[in-house]
């Protein structure tokens, strides 16, 4: 049964307060917001995150920085936004091969078009020098407006990226009216197909969920498949944003009552992975936006946080 896993996981994220680090109002050394950060395990020692902020053009820029403590961070370089157009919300992974694959939500530079991008970089060099070495920007298949916030499920090579099987997480723009759960494949990194994922969507429905369903991301706990997942309770208010801990074994989501140190009420856009602290022990890393609307004074913006257990 996944739901003891399930109960200690949703301790974990609720438990701000009581992290063995946090910081609110995530910025880099260059003074970028890093919201929207997904940060993982830098092999060679430390931690590599990607992160999105919005520039003094009107363009969101995906970011890279590297860190030694999981708070403090130094911005690398730009990985995408000032030649593709606007980039946001941006994910990554380490493949086995020690290749790395970004991805993004994608807009045209005159906005619009929203679509999932990838990038891979042969190696971690190349991701820090930002030479990519394949490409492909995904076809919208389920809305004709907009499809976005990737999450990587797995990617699987056989034996190299133009033999690859990439599974993918994202919302797509249900009726071009709230975001709504949909799934895809990439296939050596040249074809693309997804479908929707109503059984997802309805984990939130049952709790009352009116606005979009949007970011997700999933990782293994205690033997099980687990995710966070936003959900929105009103269209349009950023202030009912609640983020819930999704069950791949029984489709069920259990809402979480997140306790920061003011009291801030509203979570979107969460990311959760499993890594070595600082310390060496096993740990989760969560990162959730506090939007204005529902923050406590010091607390909008950017949150990253790490419970050790």
């Amino acid at each position: 049964m996944s739901d003891p896993a399930r109960a200690e996981l949703r301790g974990i994220v609720e438990n701000v307060s009581g992290a063995t680090g946090k910081r609110y109002n995530t910025k880099d050394d260059a003074g970028h917001v890093m919201d929207t950060v997904k940060i993982i395990q830098d092999t060679t020692g430390g931690y590599l995150a990607v992160s999105h902020h919005l520039a003094s053009d009107g363009r969101f820029r995906v970011n890279l920085a590297t860190s030694t403590d999981l708070l403090n961070w130094h911005w690398v370089r730009e990985l995408a936004g000032s030649n593709t157009g606007p980039a946001s919300q941006p994910t990554i992974v380490q493949a086995s091969n020690g290749g790395f694959l970004l991805a993004w939500e994608q807009e045209q530079s005159g906005g619009g078009n929203n679509h999932l991008a990838f990038r891979y970089f042969a190696n971690r060099a190349d991701l820090l020098a930002g030479r990519v070495n394949r490409s492909f920007d995904s076809p919208r298949r389920l809305s004709s407006c907009a499809e976005g916030t990737p999450n990587i499920y797995s990617i699987t090579l056989s034996p190299d990226i133009d033999h690859s099987t990439i599974d993918i997480g994202g919302h797509y723009w249900w009726n071009c009216d709230r975001d709504r759960q949909q799934r895809g494949t990439l296939k050596n990194f040249n074809s693309w197909s997804t479908s929707a994922q109503p059984n997802f969507d309805n984990a939130l429905l049952h709790w009352g969920v009116g606005g979009n369903i949007g970011d997700r991301d999933q990782m293994a706990f205690r033997g099980y498949s687990f995710g966070l997942i936003e959900g929105q309770y009103t269209k349009g208010d950023f202030g009912s944003w609640r983020t819930f801990v999704y069950d791949y074994q029984t489709g069920n989501a259990d809402r979480t009552t997140i306790r920061t140190n003011g009291g801030s009420t509203a979570f979107a856009n969460p990311s959760i992975t499993a890594l070595k602290a600082p310390n060496g022990q096993n740990a989760f890393v969560i990162t959730l936006f506090i939007p204005s609307e529902g923050a406590a004074p010091g607390e909008a913006g950017q949150l990253v946080y790490y419970q050790t257990y």
